[in-house]
């Protein structure tokens, strides 16, 4: 049975100060890295981000290789994030998501809730008429990346609760990621990356103020 609530919540000013701490780092020490239990609870937030309809249409390749890292420089603008970081993480969409996606996931649905496959047929049935009839506009490869943009945003939040840095990586070219990762042949297609690690000392855009817009700006209530 699952929890009713976390083992140890953060309070809402514990999170507050690890969201207000956090910014887009521009510059890793590269001497520095992520203990080994920190990134296994990382890869986790990874693993447990949300998705529509729960397909996890994603894959992400944590790029340990120093090499490839330097390969892949040169195609996000020689940002040096991307070999300076302790990690570094191409998050991949399905290409072409279908039917035999969806069994997939029913299948470890059926195993992982102890049910069997049968009994989750109102649920194949919901999916796979969304997907034979999707609504008007409906791009399915432009569903998955939107999917990995949860994952990605998921990955943020949980570096900055374990004081973690990182920065989010649109600026990269998708087709050259690709040809160094082999992701096509895998069914799959760079969308963004996130490098992650510590801020160097002389990151001078870790001083600079948060600019935000006014909340009332921002939410509005109805």
């Amino acid at each position: 049975m699952s929890p009713t609530s976390p083992d140890a919540a953060l309070s809402p000013a514990a999170l507050l100060s690890a969201l207000r701490w956090r910014y887009a780092c521009k510059k890793f020490d590269p001497a520095r890295k992520i203990p080994p239990a920190t990134w296994a609870a990382l890869e986790e937030s990874l693993r447990l981000s949300p998705s529509s309809f729960g397909l996890q249409p994603w894959r992400f390749v944590v790029v340990e290789d120093p090499a490839v890292r330097e390969r892949l420089l040169p195609h996000a603008w020689k940002q040096r994030q991307v070999v300076d970081a302790s990690h570094f993480v191409v998050f991949a969409a399905r290409r072409g998501l279908s039917l035999p996606d969806i069994e997939r996931h029913l299948l470890r649905m059926a195993q992982v809730r102890g049910v069997t496959r049968e009994s989750l047929n109102w649920y194949a049935d919901r999916m796979a008429g969304f997907f034979k009839a999707p609504p008007a506009g409906f791009d399915v490869d432009d569903w998955a990346a939107r999917q990995v943009y949860l994952a990605l945003g998921f990955f943020l939040e949980a570096c900055a609760v374990l004081g973690v840095d990182s920065v989010p990586m649109e600026g990269l070219d998708p087709a050259k990621f690709d040809e160094v990762l082999g992701l096509p042949a895998q069914g799959y297609g760079t969308v963004v990356a996130a490098a992650a690690g510590y801020r160097a000392a002389d990151d001078a855009y870790a001083q600079a103020a948060k600019v935000r817009f006014e909340a009332g700006e921002v939410v509005v209530r109805g």
